[in-house]
């Protein structure tokens, strides 16, 4: 589901160090890059909120066109590598073209808000399911892992849930 955790966040983006007051935002993405580095992720130094509303309702044209992983990865890869901001039309419009979409057809469906409805249930969901974190995995309609873990939790976390 896409699930847009700050809907609150301005149109423009807001800085972390903003809207964290407190975070040490280099500290958390080396944290990150420590814990992912061995996985093949990596984080650039990200500063920026970007508003991700956009790029959500661009996800799911992405979907309805079949090309919702690679477009979606690609996203993920210009925000939390690349440190792009993905609130940014002309941002979205290039990843898209990269990955093979029809960007006149995916302006036309984000003037449109064609996928606002969609991503407006999908909060209303999440909001239901207590999603306060992304990523949240959620297992069994009944089981959750919330946030970016090691592979070693989610490995602990399988095996508690079989066990039952």
């Amino acid at each position: 589901m896409s699930y847009e955790l700050h809907p609150e966040t301005p149109s423009t983006g807001t800085l972390l160090s903003d809207r964290f007051p407190g975070m040490n935002v280099k500290r958390f993405w080396e944290r990150l890059n420590h814990t992912y580095g061995s996985l093949g992720v990596n984080f650039g130094e990200v500063s920026l909120l970007s508003n991700s509303r956009m790029s959500l309702e661009a996800s799911e044209y992405a979907r309805d066109v079949g090309r919702f992983d690679s477009f979606h990865d690609r996203v993920f890869r210009a925000y939390f590598t690349e440190t792009r901001d993905i609130g940014d039309l002309d941002v979205l419009l290039e990843l898209a073209q990269e990955e093979g979409l029809d960007t006149d057809d995916l302006r036309v469906a984000l003037r449109e808000d064609r996928y606002a409805s969609r991503l407006d249930e999908a909060h209303s969901e999440g909001r239901q399911l207590g999603i306060n974190a992304v990523p949240t995995f959620i297992i069994n309609e009944k089981h959750t892992i919330v946030g970016a873990q090691s592979l070693d939790f989610f490995r602990e976390r399988l095996r508690d849930i079989q066990g039952e």
